[in-house]
Formats: structure tokens, sequence, C-alpha cells
């Protein structure tokens, strides 16, 4: 076969179907890296996600919100779910998250009468929720002092390690650059003296 047939043969329907594909549409999708995402009161965005930034949602989220090493502020309704790394997730009086809310090593701080339609999950964080807060499905709340066991576990049989090889090398190298001499021999016993 010729390289003008395999081109043709082969890169020609790629070619059609490229051509032909359609853009995805996604005009109401917030996707943001290090510029915080703001909805304004009695505006709508489909779904927010937040790499090293902020959402600040007085509006309204029709579906997910996404942030990592960022706060998600909710004044409104979040009508998905609401998951958050490494920040702070802080729902105002009145709203209201009609999924899941999940923290990854951060805080929650729930307003007075605010809605999860579901569970609300904080791993490796704090909750502060007002008496009035209604969560539907299961509150799971791991605090992070459990992390932080296995951590000092882990680090203090390092430190230990570290600890032992360092202080041999240091025989090694005090032994190397002062070589004593061997020990004396022991003393001969005093002679007795003859009758």
């Amino acid at each position: 076969m010729t390289p003008s047939r395999i081109l043709v043969r082969f890169l020609l329907p790629v070619l059609v179907l490229a051509l032909a594909a359609r853009p995805a549409r996604a005009d109401r999708d917030q996707v943001q890296f290090g510029t915080n995402i703001v909805v304004p009161a009695g505006e709508t965005i489909h779904d927010a996600v937040c790499f090293f930034c902020s959402v600040n949602a007085q509006g309204t989220i029709d579906h997910d919100v996404v942030v990592f090493f960022g706060d998600v502020h909710i004044a409104g309704h979040a009508n998905h779910d609401v998951v958050n790394f490494f920040g702070t997730v802080r729902a105002d009086d009145n709203a209201s998250i009609a999924h899941d809310l999940v923290s990854m090593v951060g805080s929650i701080r729930l307003g007075e009468n605010v809605t999860i339609g579901n569970d609300m999950v904080a791993m490796f964080g704090g909750v502060h929720a007002a008496d009035s807060v209604v969560v539907n499905g299961n509150r799971v709340i791991q605090p992070f002092w459990l992390l932080l066991i296995p951590i000092v576990i882990v680090g203090g049989i390092i430190a230990l390690i570290a600890n032992v090889v360092r202080n041999f090398r240091h025989r090694q190298l005090m032994a190397a650059a002062y070589a004593y001499p061997p020990p004396p021999p022991p003393p001969a016993p005093p002679a007795q003296p003859h009758p």
C-alpha cells in the first residue's frame, strides 16, 4: 500500500469525524484556576469547579461545587453536591445543599435553618453547626487529631531510625579519625619474696 492510500484510508475518516464533532455546551459552568468564582444574587450557574481559589455563591448553583485549596460560601442554594478539599465550607442562614456536603481536611460552618439533603461528611476537620441545621442523611465527622496519630507514629519511627543511623556513623567517624592505640597489657602481679 502506498503512503497516499494509507493517508486516504485511515486519516480521512478521522478528519471527517473530527470536523463533524460538536463541542460540549458548558456555557453555565464555571471552572477556574486561581481566580475566585462569584455567583451574584439572582443568578444561576450549572457547575462550579475551582483550584486554588474560592466559590462565593449568593445565587444558585444548579449542580456540583468542587473546590481544591479554597473556601466555599453558600448563601443561596446548591442543588447538588458541595465538595471541598483543604478549605472551609460556610453556609449562611436558610441556605440549602440538595445532596451531599463533603469536606476533607477543612472545616464546616453552618448557620441557622441550613438544610442538607443527604449526607454530611467532615474528614479530618471540624463542624460548627447551629442546632436548627437539618441533615437528612448521615453525619460522618472524623476529627483532625485522628489523622495526626498515624503521622506521629510513623514520624517517631523514622526519627528513631535516623537517630540510630546517625549515632552509628558518628561512632565510625570518630573511630577512624582518632585511632586509639591498643590497650596496654595488664600489669604483672607483684613478685613474691622468697624465704
